[in-house]
């Protein structure tokens, strides 16, 4: 089970983070990268191959989980990659409806696991819970995890593996708090005391951003997200909503995380009911009915974005929405 709380946003000014530490911040980015344990094969399904990979950062004293899908092709070519971040609580083993998918299809997917916000966090006493959360929601984490992200794209990219993958074709993903972990990979720039946190990340080309919550702390959302100039792709619904005690999100706050992002390439499907948890391996949220459909319709979706940031192609894109106007609230696409 995978849930957002970002009780003090994903990047709060109340955080530990302080932008005269700059050169802190470029010094995490220098990571070197150990192979903790050999390549271990799981279930894996006709079409790709399935690999647990447990690495760490020596530089950070940070574990990085990772799972890899890797589509079995017939030739020596490189695939593209997704390289995918989940959510608050959630671990390697999520989105395998997505992860799965797009490996079919001859794409590699990277799941990772965030260490610091990770399902570990549904351990221990209950009373606890809330503030294990509230600490994963810090600044410290949010940095970490883009640092996550791209000791595990440098670790892929210079071991055996990396032969099969083509670093030119590179794509972020994420859900929820895994959303603001691609956007701040994609680009975003968050202004802080002194200065601005810049995490972006060079290799990624384009952003599949699910139920983004707003960086909160911030008044003009604007200020952060248009730095982002990659294609993007922003999948919500009208019911994704977070609501716990003390703290609510609608689902408004979704479409302007799209509104406020930059770039002239950027893509909002927005599902008719939903919930936010719909888009985790949950099969019931949302709608014992709806949420498979929906499943199925971003699959195609992811798909058709893919085609269009690595091929040049965008019929499908194009095509997509009267495939799925049943299930369809809304759709905006680029001009022209």
């Amino acid at each position: 089970m995978t849930h957002r709380l970002p009780l003090r946003g994903a990047l709060s000014r109340r955080a530990c983070l302080r932008l005269g530490a700059a050169a802190s911040l470029a010094a995490l980015a220098t990571t070197r990268s150990v192979w903790a344990a050999a390549s271990a094969p799981v279930s894996g399904s006709p079409g790709f191959e399935a690999l647990d990979l447990d690495w760490t950062d020596t530089r950070r004293q940070r574990p990085v989980p990772v799972r890899l899908y890797l589509p079995e092709v017939a030739c020596a070519g490189r695939v593209p990659l997704v390289v995918f971040s989940h959510g608050i609580g959630g671990s390697r083993r999520g989105y395998t409806w997505l992860g799965q998918h797009i490996a079919r299809h001859g794409i590699a997917s990277l799941h990772l696991q965030h260490v610091g916000s990770d399902r570990t966090l549904w351990g221990g006493s209950i009373f606890g819970l809330v503030g294990r959360l509230q600490d994963a929601a810090q600044d410290e984490e949010a940095v970490a995890r883009v640092q996550d992200l791209r000791f595990a794209l440098d670790t892929l990219l210079a071991g055996e593996l990396g032969a099969r993958i083509d670093a030119r074709r590179i794509v972020a993903g994420g859900h929820s708090y895994g959303a603001n972990t691609t956007l701040l990979a994609a680009g975003a720039r968050v202004p802080r005391e002194g200065g601005v946190v810049d995490l972006a990340d060079a290799r990624i080309s384009a952003a599949i951003v699910i139920s983004a919550p707003p960086f909160y702390g911030e008044d003009d959302p604007r200020r952060i997200l248009a730095s982002v100039a990659v294609p993007s792709l922003h999948v919500t619904a009208t019911e994704d909503v977070i609501r716990i005690p003390g703290y609510f999100s609608g689902a408004e706050d979704r479409v302007k995380v799209f509104e406020a992002t930059g770039g002239n390439r950027k893509w909002l499907a927005v599902y008719e009911g939903g919930s936010h948890s719909m888009f985790t391996d949950r099969r019931g949220t949302g709608g014992a009915t709806l949420n498979p459909r929906v499943k199925v319709a971003t699959q195609g979706l992811v798909l058709a974005f893919l085609r269009e940031v690595f091929e040049g192609d965008r019929s499908a894109l194009a095509a997509w929405p009267q495939q799925h106007a049943e299930l369809l609230a809304r759709f905006t696409a680029p001009q022209g």
